[in-house]
Order: C-alpha cells, then sequence, then structure tokens
C-alpha cells in the first residue's frame, strides 16, 4: 500500500452583499466571499490538498474561472469531481484535516454541518473530515475582515 499526503491553501476577498458559503454551508453573514465558482474557501482548499497528494496539479487548472460553466458552481460539486479524478488513478481519501481563518462571523455552530457536506461530497466517512476555526486576533487580511482563507491537509491512499 502506497499513501500520500497534500497540501492546499485557498483566500478570497469578502465583499458585502455576497453570501458566505464555507464547507457548503451558508454561513449567515452581511458579506461573503468573491470568486468565478461560490467561492467557498475550504472546499477549494480540500481540492487542492487531494489534488496535490495525487500529483494532479491544482483546482485552478481542472476547473478554470475562464470556463463559464463553472461561474457559480457549487464547490461540493467540485470536490465529487476531485474524488472522481483521483479514483480514476486508483486514489482513496483516508482523512482531510483543514482550519477556516476568519475574524467573524463566528462559524463553530456551522463546522458540524461542513463536516457532513464535505464528507458526503468526497464519499468518506464524518469522522473523516475534521474542520476547525481560528481567528487571526485583528491581525493581516483576515483580521482586518478583508478575506478568509483556508488550509487543508489530505492522506490518500492506493488501497
Amino acid at each position: 500500500m502506497k499513501i500520500k499526503v497534500g497540501f492546499g491553501y485557498d483566500v478570497h476577498r469578502l465583499v458585502e452583499g455576497n453570501p458566505l458559503i464555507i464547507g457548503g454551508v451558508d454561513v449567515p453573514s452581511s458579506f461573503g466571499a468573491e470568486g468565478h465558482s461560490d467561492a467557498d474557501v475550504l472546499t477549494h482548499a480540500i481540492c487542492d490538498a487531494l489534488l496535490g497528494a495525487a500529483g494532479l496539479r491544482d483546482i485552478g487548472f481542472h476547473f478554470p474561472d475562464t470556463e463559464p460553466g463553472y461561474k457559480g458552481v457549487s464547490s461540493l460539486l467540485l470536490l465529487h469531481k476531485v474524488v472522481e479524478l483521483l479514483a480514476e488513478h486508483q486514489w482513496y481519501i483516508s482523512n482531510i484535516d483543514c482550519t477556516v481563518v476568519l475574524q467573524s462571523p463566528k462559524i463553530s455552530p456551522y463546522i458540524q454541518a461542513m463536516q457532513r457536506h464535505i464528507a458526503q461530497a468526497a464519499g468518506v466517512a464524518v469522522s473523516d473530515v475534521s474542520v476547525k476555526a481560528t481567528t487571526t486576533e485583528t491581525l493581516g487580511f483576515t483580521g482586518t475582515g478583508e478575506g478568509i482563507a483556508a488550509y487543508a491537509v489530505a492522506l490518500i491512499s492506493n488501497a
């Protein structure tokens, strides 16, 4: 059996009036992420971690923002397509661990729903998905509310 680890990172600008979708959950907020798809920073980081682990480039390569068909698309659908691509190359998810960096709103009430949505899209058990949240104590672009970031690590195996 062979195992591989991948790391993903994503960031999006926050703007007034956009929906704030994190891990497939619409988090109540007066501002949301700006992006070509639904701008789900967490799911994008997970996709990049999985693709990186399998050596299959990155999310922008597979789902370019120049492609009109991806405008407004659910990032959970993109994650599902990434998992299908991994399976074509005989790679399977062992676990996903990720962290969302956002000053506000507090997302802890939504973490379990995020884990469920991600697990369903990825075809794994909820216990194989860990979502955490942190602030930057008002420092940097996430601390000032200009943006949101997410980090993800994924372990995949060929068995």
